[in-house]
């Protein structure tokens, strides 16, 4: 049976979570963790990414190995998906790039578009989303609406801290979408926000709390 939900136990993982978790941690600290956590969310989603053979010539000879076989796009849910993107760009400096721009309603709590751009020929690629939070699940399945639209069929998402509720919701729409989060939290509040959580990701990110 498939489980589209990896929660993951890397100790390095956690040990960035609670430093994004800490209220204490300043913006330039809070990027620092979240370029950490980012990395090695990234690695473990595309773990296995289909790879060929390959022999190179090194100062002292042939030596066999793999490389990526596939084309990867990298899609952040605008704006706080953009400060996981370096991250996955160091791991993959040829990924391609994608970007989704969704305003949430702080009444409704249902996510709009205001900007889309994805690269060309995504039926041929790997799409990683890349989105810190996934709260509600509603920009998050927005999201993968947009993805699919496109033309894409394999996509999975990376999330930093997620919700019950979103994981359902995900799981619902999506079952087909991979989700690698290092931990589901207790719930939701009244205004949508996850408990514990970390606060918002952008506004801790970008110091404009």
């Amino acid at each position: 049976m498939r489980v589209p939900l990896h929660v993951i136990t890397h100790p390095l993982v956690h040990d960035a979570l609670m430093e994004l978790r800490d209220a204490r941690t300043a913006p330039p600290a809070f990027r620092r963790a979240a370029n950490r956590i980012s990395v090695l969310l990234a690695a473990e989603a595309l773990r296995t990414l289909p790879s060929e053979p390959v022999t190179v010539t090194t100062p002292l000879g042939p030596a066999d190995g793999r490389i990526v076989l596939t084309d990867v796009v990298v899609v952040p849910v605008l704006r706080a998906g953009l400060g996981m993107l370096d991250a996955v760009l160091e791991l993959l400096p040829t990924a391609r790039v994608g970007h989704i721009g969704l305003q949430r309603d702080e009444a409704t709590a249902i996510a709009s578009k205001y900007y889309s751009k994805l690269p060309l020929h995504l039926s041929e690629s790997h799409v990683l989303m890349i989105d810190p939070m996934l709260a509600t699940g509603g920009s998050a399945v927005a999201a993968i609406d947009l993805i699919k639209a496109a033309g894409a069929k394999a996509i999975s998402m990376i999330c930093i801290v997620s919700a019950p509720e979103g994981v359902a919701l995900l799981e619902k729409q999506h079952p087909d979408v991979d989700v690698y989060t290092p931990v589901v939290d207790q719930k939701l509040n009244a205004h949508k926000f996850i408990v514990p959580g970390l606060g918002d990701f952008g506004d801790r990110l970008y110091g404009t709390t």
